[in-house]
Order: structure tokens, then C-alpha cells, then sequence
């Protein structure tokens, strides 16, 4: 697992230790990478739930309960569904709001603590650490089997199911494109900045560009040609491999910002770029309706 993009895309300087966990009061719900004093930075983004049904659930997997965070619009039944996948730092408020905002589109939104098995990723005192107790862990069969779980929960909650989009955000973008190739009832998927193309492991046996051609539903890559951790290359390889791919993979496509870092959608982070981040949410709302979610 490499984590060089995400040390850039925190603030320059900036001691990475139990101040930057802070999950209580002063975070507010955020991880790792908050702002090194505690405090929000001034431009991160608060979505009210108003209008909305928000919670959390246990969602059945075998002998465990999968805990996600849920929002959808309130007293409408049959709404269509998207995962929210996280970055490496779990579910926090950031990926929330990403929620809720898509709840405030008549969307219904899930994300699932997909560590929840491996540990909690706020216990831990730095990123090396984060990554190496706990992400490295993380099987992709294991995310697979969950995100599986979670579609079949989600169609027994008065929603549509079948109209079914994935988003996620780093660590979750990476996953975006692996749901992408594995689940076939899945109708469009966002990938925010995920690595494409790194060594194989044990837990983590294929990366996008190995599954490029088999993709069952369209991806929308949303990239930073500024992004030190994902060089521009890897996206001009992965193209070429969806070029020579299934209907899915061809139709899939990449935007990138020339300008933008890392995280750059992450507006509790110094890495956010307001323009690419609006510009990104309006693709990724216009791209899973086009693409039936």
C-alpha cells in the first residue's frame, strides 16, 4: 500500500500525530488528516440534514455486522443507490457529507466502515501506521463480499437497487474500479484520484488496470495532473486498457485537472481545490444519471 500521495496532500510541515486524530468535539468527526490543532479549516463543507433521513445500521455478513452510515431523502421510498467508498481514513465526517449530498439529489447513500474487522483507523498515532496495521489487511475479496452485502441491504430498505451506482475517493477510488469488474448489476461508477496500477500482494492481487477490459459498468476517472502519488502515465495506460476492453471499459472515461493535487475534492484537507471539486461533483451527478442511477 503506498501512501506518499496522501502525506502530500496534508498540510506542508505539518507533524502528523494524535492531534491529527482527533475524532470528538473539536474535529468534528474527522481522521487522520484534520488540520494539526484539531480546528476546521474555514472552507470545509457542512451539508444539514434537513429534509433527510440520516443513521447508521449493522448490515449482516456472515457472523458480523458491517456498521454504515446511510442518508436519503425523507418519506420517499424507491430511490436509487450509491455506495460511498472512503479514503484510507475510514468514515468520517467528510465522506458523511458526501452523503448527504447525495441524499439531497434523491439519492440513497451508504457508506460502510470497511475496516471494521481490521480495527478502528483513529486509534492509530500516524499514517505508516494506519496503513500498515490495519489498511494493508483489508482483503479485496473481503471489500467485495461487503459492498455485495451492502447492495442486498439496501434493496430491503424501500430503495431501488437496480438503479445502483459506486463513488469513492482514494482508497475508495482504487476500490471503484475493482467493484466495477466485479459486480455486474452495477450501472456506473466515480472514481476520485484511486491508484491504478501497483504491485500485486496477497490481499491485494489485482489493481485497476488489471481488470480494465472486464469492467460491467462505465467509470468516470476524476484525476489531478498534479498528483504526485498517481503519475499521468499510469492514466495513459489505463485508457489504452480500456480502449481494448468490453463496451463498459470503452465507455468509460478520465477527466483531469491540470492543476489540481491529490485529495483534491477532500475540502477539509489543504489539498481542496474548490473548481475542481465543483466541477467533479457536477460530472459525477450528471454521469451516474446518465448511466441509469
Amino acid at each position: 500500500m503506498h501512501i506518499q500521495e496522501e502525506l502530500q496532500s496534508l498540510a506542508p510541515g505539518s507533524p502528523i500525530d494524535r492531534r491529527g486524530f482527533m475524532l470528538g468535539s473539536i474535529a468534528g468527526g474527522f481522521a487522520v488528516a484534520v488540520a494539526p490543532t484539531g480546528t476546521l479549516l474555514a472552507q470545509t463543507i457542512t451539508t444539514p440534514d434537513t429534509g433527510l433521513a440520516t443513521g447508521s445500521a449493522r448490515v449482516p455478513v456472515g457472523a458480523d455486522g458491517l456498521p454504515v452510515y446511510w442518508a436519503r431523502p425523507e418519506g420517499r421510498s424507491g430511490v436509487p443507490v450509491v455506495l460511498v467508498i472512503q479514503e484510507i481514513f475510514g468514515v468520517h465526517e467528510h465522506i458523511r457529507d458526501v452523503c448527504r449530498r447525495f441524499a439531497r439529489e434523491g439519492y440513497m447513500a451508504v457508506a460502510p466502515e470497511l475496516y471494521f474487522r481490521q480495527g478502528d483507523p483513529s486509534a492509530e498515532s500516524s499514517i505508516p501506521e494506519l496503513v500498515s496495521k490495519i489498511v494493508s489487511k483489508v482483503p479485496d475479496a473481503q471489500v467485495m463480499g461487503d459492498l455485495d452485502a451492502v447492495v442486498q441491504w439496501a434493496g430491503g430498505q424501500d430503495a431501488d437497487a437496480s438503479r445502483l451506482g459506486i463513488t469513492g475517493f482514494c482508497w475508495g477510488g482504487r476500490i471503484v474500479w475493482l467493484y466495477s469488474a466485479h459486480q455486474p448489476k452495477l450501472k456506473a461508477g466515480v472514481a476520485w484520484y484511486g491508484r491504478l496500477v501497483s504491485e500485486p500482494t496477497g490481499n491485494t492481487p489485482k489493481h485497476p488496470a488489471d481488470v480494465a477490459a472486464s469492467l460491467h459498468a462505465p467509470v468516470l476517472g476524476l484525476y489531478g495532473g498534479a498528483d504526485q502519488g498517481i503519475p499521468l502515465d499510469t492514466v495513459e495506460e489505463m485508457k489504452r486498457r480500456l480502449a481494448a476492453g468490453g463496451a463498459a471499459a470503452r465507455a468509460s472515461e478520465f477527466v483531469v485537472y491540470p492543476e489540481a493535487p491529490h485529495a483534491f475534492h477532500a475540502d477539509y484537507r489543504p489539498s481542496y481545490r474548490a473548481e475542481a471539486a465543483a466541477d467533479g461533483w457536477r460530472r459525477c451527478l450528471a454521469w451516474m444519471k446518465s448511466n441509469g442511477v
